[in-house]
């Protein structure tokens, strides 16, 4: 069996100082450590069923390291990192280390800073894409509402390989595309490589592929990144402040989310952020604090889409004010009816289960394509990312479930986090131990 390195923090309530210290951080809407007992969770099955899964995953190569973390009530009564940074056992993950957290990003990033664009009255979800983007929402983009494109309704395509359409059969990178050395005309370094961008790569060549990019004729779901590789000009629009910026200035600073952001290298060492890929077809190298998602890459890692690094912690901070209505210490973020207009189903008519930018439980339940639970509420939203990450929060529970792997080290080609239910399995225990506490569900006694 291989070694799985294990760091719980499991944190008893003695001290009536500390005791107290907790009553005032939930009473703010702050997080707090707390034990499994504290929030009615058999705290000694849960530890074990937990590590279980984990070390099954590990064992089977499903991810070389994990981090987990609940919440329940503002209380943190489970985080865990399991595993190593790679498969040679070298670094334990930490709870302080960072993850790529690929489309969690989404919902994180770009989704967040609508909300709060929403909220300022900047911002109308009924608004058409041609009134937000007149030069790129042309023919039968024109008229789709923002609504329909947030909630994946709008027939968008779902994604478009900007990184391999710069290339010609050869090989050899297009005209105004990519080189392997810098100029004036090519100033933009791709981290972590010897390749450089174009200075108008993003409009002549991303907004280009959006803007001629084709839409299906018939409305129905069809999960798509496209629009998100452009709100972050939007937001700079509308705001004046660069979406990094905006986003770091109106959350994640206030919020006390120190590690969440983009392109980590220029903030933290290499050695707090965990691997990804090794791209063996366009950046031809280990992608190690660079984001791993390629148009994101070609965004020089400030997306919409993709590219936002976490811990569990941080990222959970996040969360706890969405399922705080919109506060977090003391600090209003964001109004409640705008968390609960976002995060409510949009189209449930037309068979489509998701949120304005989250995802939602499936309309109904199919265990070999879910990546939360059965027991998660119908109110309940998050998002996953390609990466092996999850962020999951239930307002009915007021629980808050983050999973975060590195499952594509060392490529993608490894499905095992979604064969093995590493999250649902994860997911579906607390469940269950939060119904056999409150009389309500009786299975499972097996663990005792």
């Amino acid at each position: 069996m291989k070694k799985v390195s294990l760091v719980i923090m499991i944190l008893a309530c003695s001290a009536s100082v500390g005791l107290a210290q907790k009553s005032l951080n939930r009473s703010m809407g702050g997080l707090s450590y707390g034990s499994p007992e504290q929030v009615g969770i058999n705290g000694e099955v849960l530890s074990r069923e937990i590590e279980r899964i984990i070390t099954q995953a590990i064992d089977s190569m499903a991810f070389p390291g994990a981090q987990v973390l609940l919440a329940k009530g503002g209380v943190i009564f489970y985080q865990g990192t399991f595993g190593y940074h790679t498969y040679d056992s070298l670094q334990p993950v930490q709870p302080t280390d960072l993850y790529d957290l690929a489309s969690v990003t989404k919902v994180t990033a770009a989704t967040l800073a609508l909300m709060k664009l929403y909220d300022d009255g900047l911002f109308d979800l009924d608004k058409t894409f041609s009134h937000y983007f007149p030069r790129i929402a042309r023919g039968a983009k024109k008229d789709l509402t923002m609504r329909e494109i947030l909630a994946h309704q709008a027939g968008l395509k779902a994604w478009i390989p900007y990184w391999s359409e710069s290339q010609r059969k050869n090989g050899k990178w297009r005209w105004n595309t990519v080189k392997t050395d810098s100029s004036r005309r090519f100033p933009h370094r791709l981290e972590g490589t010897d390749l450089w961008l174009h200075k108008n790569f993003k409009e002549r060549k991303i907004y280009k592929a959006i803007r001629k990019s084709e839409v299906s004729e018939e409305k129905k779901y069809l999960y798509s990144g496209l629009v998100f590789y452009l709100f972050p000009d939007l937001v700079e629009r509308l705001t004046g402040e660069p979406f990094d910026e905006y986003l770091r200035k109106h959350f994640y600073e206030p919020l006390g989310a120190e590690t969440l952001g983009f392109n980590p290298l220029n903030r933290f060492p290499s050695e707090r952020i965990v691997p990804t890929e090794k791209d063996t077809f366009f950046r031809k190298t280990q992608l190690h604090g660079v984001v791993h998602d390629e148009g994101a890459a070609m965004m020089l890692g400030v997306s919409g889409n993709a590219g936002l690094f976490s811990n569990a912690h941080d990222l959970a901070k996040v969360y706890q004010m969405l399922l705080n209505g919109g506060e977090y210490e003391g600090k209003t973020y964001l109004s409640t009816a705008t968390i609960e207009e976002f995060t409510r189903v949009q189209f449930p008519e037309n068979g489509n289960r998701r949120g304005l930018g989250f995802d939602k439980p499936l309309l109904e339940y199919n265990e070999r394509i879910s990546s939360v639970a059965r027991g998660a509420m119908p109110s309940s939203y998050g998002h996953t990312g390609y990466t092996g990450t999850l962020v999951w929060a239930d307002p009915d529970y007021d629980l808050l479930f983050i999973f975060l792997s590195n499952r594509v080290f060392p490529t993608r080609n490894n499905s095992k986090i979604y064969n093995l239910n590493v999250r649902p399995s994860i997911h579906n225990l607390v469940y269950e131990l939060l119904r056999i506490a409150d009389g309500t569900y009786t299975i499972g006694t097996h663990w005792n």
